[in-house]
Formats: C-alpha cells, sequence, structure tokens
C-alpha cells in the first residue's frame, strides 16, 4: 500500500520562506518519481515540480521556477519543495504525488499521478 503525507505547510507572509516534507512509505523511494502540486481556491490542480526518482531530474513551473527547489533524501524516504520568496499568488493546498509504476518519468499535469498524499495549506498573506 502506498503512502505519502505531506506536512510543513502555514501562514508566512510575503516574501518569506517555507520547506515542505512529503514522507512517502509502502515502496521505495528511489524507484519513484515525486511530483508537487497545488490547487488553489476555484482553481485547477496545476504542477509545481518533480523530481526524478535518481534525484537528478528536475522540472519546474514557469511561475516558481527560481524560487522553489525540490529535493529528496533517499534515507529519510522523504522529498522536499523549499518555497522562497512566497507570493500571495502561492497560496494553495499543496500536494506530492506519485505515478503507478516504478520508473515512470511524470511531468507537470496532474493526470500522470496516481497516488496522493492528504496536502497541507499554504497561505501567503500579509
Amino acid at each position: 500500500q502506498l503512502h505519502l503525507v505531506e506536512s510543513g505547510g502555514g501562514l508566512v507572509q510575503p516574501g518569506g520562506s517555507l520547506r515542505l516534507s512529503c514522507e512517502v512509505s509502502g515502496f521505495g523511494l528511489e524507484n519513484y518519481a515525486i511530483g508537487w502540486l497545488r490547487q488553489a481556491p476555484g482553481k485547477d490542480r496545476e504542477g509545481v515540480s518533480s523530481i526524478s526518482s535518481s534525484g537528478y531530474g528536475t522540472k519546474y513551473a514557469d511561475s516558481v521556477k527560481g524560487r522553489f527547489t525540490v529535493s529528496r533524501d533517499y534515507g529519510a524516504n522523504t522529498v522536499y519543495l523549499q518555497m522562497n520568496r512566497l507570493k500571495p499568488d502561492d497560496t494553495a493546498i499543496y500536494y506530492c504525488a506519485a505515478p503507478k509504476y516504478a520508473g515512470l518519468v511524470p511531468g507537470l499535469q496532474s493526470s500522470e499521478y496516481d497516488y496522493w498524499g492528504q496536502g497541507t495549506q499554504v497561505t501567503v498573506s500579509s
């Protein structure tokens, strides 16, 4: 049974930083790419970033390039999303997700992911 749990969300002022964590269990993290996606109120879910199983391949949405960094810790079975210079437009529920099969290299489309965490709320406001 695949299980993903996000943490690290909260309320932050514009320009501030947060680090989200996605702890995975039930499968070898080293075999799966992991994606971060978000959904703001009234909007469709959108891809933010993804990282390959090796950790060498990363992708970012244009809206977060240069501000967000994705990384992974195999020993801790955890993937991180470091978010800097946050803007009010970054306010959303953030989800981590995994594709159905090991070895797949998904992009930033939510349809490419089959396993999801419960989400963590990020609110950027003064």
